[in-house]
């Protein structure tokens, strides 16, 4: 790849950086494809985020941020502008600047989801869902799973307070949806999904009791140290058909440089020029 004093940058902003997967993917499709951009890890701690946020966005070559984990819902509060899936997510995962300079925020992590979900053949529309997890990721596949049309989902998180809050942004928007909080049995559910950071780490607690997934139930994830998680590796065991971290990863990417203004492509593209690695 090229770098020079026109390339286009996209700061990856999280932290820690060393499971970040973007930068493995996105740059590969640049350069295959003579795009002058960059995606360029930054390794910001929450103290310093707000300040380091915006003097990203003093620097004229920069033209958008993805921002992860521990950021996402703190994101909310620092742009001027944020989209309905954003604002119902209460996470942002792309902030890029505006037409009058303003920050603007979107979330993507849940269409990334759906997507991937919907080219396996499982079609959300009058299904059940869990999602274990309200974080930023969580929020996100849930806004997206009522946008796709669900009829029942099911929230939890170990911070109770933050699944019902979540459970209110929702039935804000989606008067005829089912939502549920307080337990994460995954018994009776067409999809189950972690959506927190169990598994990152050798010797994490699974989500949920494996033993009470169906084998007709699909399974995703979105942990992305691993292409297999040991929470993955469970479910298949049972027979049932999963998500892996970083097809949410892929499927959303497209998305994004639409966003940012830059050539966009297809999911599978993507998987064929990246150099992704565990």
């Amino acid at each position: 790849m090229n770098i020079n004093g026109l390339t286009q940058v996209i700061a990856h902003i999280g932290y820690p950086t060393q499971t970040f997967k973007s930068p493995m993917i996105y740059n590969p499709y640049f350069a295959a494809d003579n795009i002058n951009a960059l995606v360029v890890p930054f390794s910001s701690q929450a103290p310093v985020y707000p300040e380091f946020l915006r003097s990203v966005f003093t620097c004229n070559n920069v033209i958008g941020a993805l921002i992860t984990m521990p950021h996402k819902v703190t994101t909310i509060g620092l742009v001027d502008r944020l989209t309905p899936t954003a604002q119902i997510a209460g996470s942002c995962n792309a902030v890029r600047r505006g037409a009058d300079g303003k920050l603007e925020g979107d979330m993507f992590d849940g269409e990334g989801f759906v997507r991937g979900v919907r080219r396996k053949g499982f079609a959300p529309e009058g299904k059940s869902a869990l999602v274990v997890g309200s974080g930023g990721v969580g929020s996100a596949i849930a806004a997206s799973l009522a946008a796709a049309g669900v009829a029942r989902l099911a929230l939890f998180d170990v911070n109770a307070a933050a699944a019902e809050a979540l459970a209110g942004r929702l039935k804000q928007h989606y008067t005829g949806l089912i939502v549920e909080t307080g337990g994460n049995d995954p018994q009776g559910f067409d999809l189950v999904v972690n959506a927190t950071p169990m598994g990152m780490y050798d010797g994490d607690p699974m989500p949920m009791d494996v033993e009470r997934i169906a084998p007709t139930t699909f399974v995703g994830e979105v942990v992305l140290k691993s292409e297999t998680t040991a929470f993955l590796a469970a479910a298949k065991a049972k027979g049932c058909q999963v998500q892996v971290g970083t097809d949410m990863l892929f499927e959303q990417i497209p998305a994004y440089l639409e966003y940012f203004g830059l050539p966009t492509t297809t999911a599978e593209h993507l998987r064929e020029v990246a150099t992704t690695e565990y």
